[in-house]
């Protein structure tokens, strides 16, 4: 069984855990900006361990 952090996600997963819109990312796609993106044929995937990396290159740390 694959870790979680190797599992491949839906933008409509990804869109939910990030409190943003499906067309949020694929604006984002379409800019060249955001998250990093899997093209499976004409579907497009996340993985989870790219969406961890992401959010944890922009985490803040108040006073650091």
């Amino acid at each position: 069984m694959p870790k979680l952090d190797d599992q491949l996600a839906t933008p409509e997963q990804v869109a939910e855990s990030l409190n943003v819109t499906t067309s949020t990312l694929a604006q984002q796609r379409y800019r060249g900006i955001g998250l990093p993106y899997i093209r499976v044929g004409r579907a497009v995937r996340y993985r989870w361990a790219d969406v961890r990396a992401y959010l944890d290159a922009r985490t803040v740390k108040p006073g650091a």
